[in-house]
């Protein structure tokens, strides 16, 4: 079959990396990259070290409200399917670059593959739930990560062609770790200067970058928290955060964070695999501070991820300085028998769902 593969933002590209692998072994993929996380160190360096192949098409669409973004991706997505004339779209998770791509393939009448399909947290009030909701229900086809997933859609009223698969984030964690030591010289994290930094023996790992963190008074708590923590914190910043976060380091003298540009993948799961705890507010580090075995704290006030849950291994916390530090605080249980996200074959098994209803 000819399979048109849509993603726009890193989280995407990292499950595109590990499925691709699997689906072009049986199938002709097209992929189309929108381009919503443009930035060099948010995308190119991806497709790089992942050995993602190159996109047949960018569409360059980044910036801009909701609306905006999801109608100018909309016009141009629809031109390329209108092109391709696939069999199927394959998208992932629950960004502008998937309503986007949702909207133009029903409308063409192209079967739709929802990878990553049935979380939720409960609340329109978050525009990527919107997102995965919408995708959701114009979908053939709906892969789920976790069981959680399953029975959110169950409740819905959606059991028709759902599947558990397990989480192709782990599949890819899986193989990319596994391959650490051969990309050992890639393992880098920069400041804003563009200068190497030296990673510590011991550090915290932050990642921050939701717009309901986004506040000043929000970033100082947060940045208050590490800044007080025994050892330094790594944290790379979003391109969008960049003077706001530079100037409350600055102006409050925190000089127990280092902070750097954003970081590739493998340098973000060889940061995830030695630190000593991981903070965030990002559903795929949050998942990851899981696969490695690393207690987390998530900022936010939804359960993204409620498998992760388990043994208060990730807890959530509110943006505020004595949270953050009472929940790192808490001793997490660890089962090593529990395995919610799969056993790291969840592309084979959706190319092999693919293969049966093709």
């Amino acid at each position: 079959m000819k399979i048109c593969t849509i993603v726009g933002a890193r989280p995407q590209f990292i499950k595109a990396a590990a499925l691709s692998r699997v689906l072009r072994k049986e199938h002709i993929e097209i992929l189309i990259h929108t381009g919503q996380h443009y930035d060099a160190n948010m995308s190119d360096i991806f497709f790089e070290e992942l050995q993602i192949p190159k996109p047949d098409y960018n569409l360059g669409i980044s910036g801009g409200g909701h609306g905006k973004m999801t109608g100018e991706m909309l016009i141009k997505i629809e031109e390329v399917l209108i092109k391709e004339k696939p069999d199927m779209v394959v998208l992932y998770g629950d960004t502008n670059s998937t309503l986007a791509g949702a909207i133009a393939a029903v409308k063409l009448h192209i079967p739709i593959c929802h990878v990553e399909a049935g979380n939720r947290l409960g609340t329109l009030s978050n525009p990527e739930e919107v997102n995965r909701i919408l995708t959701d229900k114009v979908s053939a086809f709906l892969f789920c990560c976790v069981e959680s997933a399953v029975e959110f859609l169950k409740a819905e009223g959606q059991t028709k062609n759902v599947y558990l698969v397990g989480d192709p984030m782990y599949d890819a964690f899986c193989f990319y770790r596994g391959r650490l030591n051969e990309y050992k010289s890639n393992i880098n994290a920069f400041d804003f200067d563009n200068e190497k930094i030296t990673i510590p023996e011991n550090y915290y790992y932050l990642t921050c970058h939701r717009p309901e963190n986004e506040s000043e008074d929000k970033l100082f708590e947060i940045l208050s928290a590490m800044n007080s923590l025994e050892y330094k914190t790594i944290y790379p910043v979003h391109p969008r955060n960049k003077e706001k976060i530079y100037s409350i380091c600055k102006k409050n003298n925190f000089k127990n964070i280092i902070l750097t540009l954003p970081v590739s993948y493998l340098t973000s799961i060889y940061l995830v695999s030695n630190c000593t705890k991981v903070v965030t507010d990002s559903g795929g580090v949050q998942r990851e501070a899981f696969f490695a075995k690393k207690q987390c704290v998530t900022v936010f006030n939804y359960i993204a991820w409620p498998e992760t849950m388990a043994g208060n291994c990730n807890q959530l916390a509110s943006p505020q300085k004595d949270d953050i530090l009472a929940k790192l605080n808490v001793k997490p249980e660890w089962k090593n028998s529990y395995e919610p996200f799969g056993d790291g074959k969840a592309c084979e098994k959706i190319v092999s769902i693919i293969n049966s209803v093709g």
